[in-house]
């Protein structure tokens, strides 16, 4: 009885498991994740010319490259090109750079305190001309019926 019975080893979740479909491989691939860090694809040209005025804009706020040598797992055909002497992953124009967490929640926060003041002012500007005796808005919801709708 004993010997039909499958080994331990063979038993284990590698040797079950189904094996892994084809995908095409990623265009822009992603770094390992470190702690601490958001990382980003940057332009640095688009069609063929060269743009200093967006990636500028983006290292004052507070994004930096990263070195092809800190991520070998990302392969680039010139990550060794003699040409390219300051060591950065560059893919068809765009750049990987990376940044403190803690920086980019502070940039989420403003931006979400821009978005609610627009929209504040954009309703305010819309009620002020806004009449007791015919609103604009009697009710601020919506509902939905199916059917005959009794």
């Amino acid at each position: 009885m004993a010997e039909n019975r499958i080994t331990r080893e063979l038993e284990n979740r590698e040797n079950t498991q189904r094996k892994r479909a084809w995908q095409p491989p990623e265009t822009l691939p992603m770094p390992v994740p470190q702690e601490g860090w958001k990382f980003r694809w940057i332009r640095t040209s688009m069609m063929g010319q060269n743009d200093p005025t967006n990636t500028s804009a983006k290292f004052r706020e507070g994004w930096e490259p990263v070195k092809a040598s800190d991520h070998p797992e990302i392969l680039t055909s010139f990550a060794n090109d003699p040409r390219n002497s300051r060591d950065n992953i560059e893919i068809g124009g765009l750049l990987l750079c990376k940044a403190p967490e803690e920086m980019i929640q502070q940039r989420n926060a403003y931006y979400a305190k821009q978005t609610v003041a627009q929209m504040d002012a954009v309703n305010n500007n819309l009620m002020k001309t806004n009449d007791e005796r015919m609103p604009l808005f009697a009710e601020r919801k919506s509902s939905t019926t199916f059917g005959r709708g009794k």
